[in-house]
């Protein structure tokens, strides 16, 4: 399983994936777009569309821990930096220094495909991504929420950047749950989890357990 790889591999934590689950028979770009949340959500919005897979409040914050590791790019974040909420002023919700060193990575008239961290630490998987988003300095919006716009995911928030393993079994729990989740359209066992059954299977390459969070 990719999530476990992609954790295990940058110093996360480590579960049994149980067997046979069924996958899709096809991909679909427009399925993935309808349920992925945009880099400009909310909290609440958040905790709605989570809500919608029996996933809670705990999972939400647990899960979005996943950004732990990895980049994304200038086009998710430049509203935040010159016209949160329509306001034409940067994000008040942002570690004034941080703002500064964005804007430098992140020009109004850059290129926008430029990528950073989305936590000071995205090679390796911790719970520095807390510990940033308390000291108001989440590179998405959609995580910096977590911590500044409600009640509920504030508190776990600040657990978690106190507390790596209660962190860590959060998360494990919350991607097992994320992994019992069902395409309502019908699916197969794989016996090659890689490919399609009767497809072929893809060639061997390396490739990075992590690299950018395209929104």
């Amino acid at each position: 399983d990719r999530g476990v790889d992609s954790s295990s591999t940058t110093g996360g934590p480590n579960w049994d994936v149980r067997l046979g689950r069924e996958d899709s028979l096809t991909a679909s770009q427009e399925d993935s777009d309808n349920i992925m949340p945009s880099p400009r959500a909310n909290a609440s919005a958040l905790i709605r569309l989570f809500a919608g897979y029996k996933l809670t409040v705990t999972d939400l914050v647990a899960l979005s821990g996943s950004h732990s590791v990895g980049e994304a790019r200038c086009f998710s974040i430049v509203f935040r930096l010159y016209n949160q909420s329509g306001s034409g002023r940067p994000d008040p919700h942002m570690d004034p220094a941080y703002r500064q060193a964005l804007d430098a990575l992140c020009p109004l008239t850059g290129d926008q495909n430029v990528t950073g961290g989305l936590d000071a630490t995205p090679v390796v998987f911790d719970n520095q991504y807390f510990k940033d988003l308390v000291h108001l300095r989440g590179f998405l919006n959609s995580d910096q929420t977590l911590f500044s716009d409600n009640e509920g995911t504030r508190r776990v928030v600040t657990q978690f950047s106190q507390n790596q393993d209660a962190f860590f079994r959060a998360f494990i729990e919350g991607m097992v749950k994320l992994g019992e989740l069902q395409n309502p359209r019908k699916g197969e066992i794989r016996r090659n989890c890689r490919v399609a059954n009767g497809g072929r299977p893809p060639l061997e390459k390396q490739v990075a357990p992590f690299r950018v969070v395209d929104f």
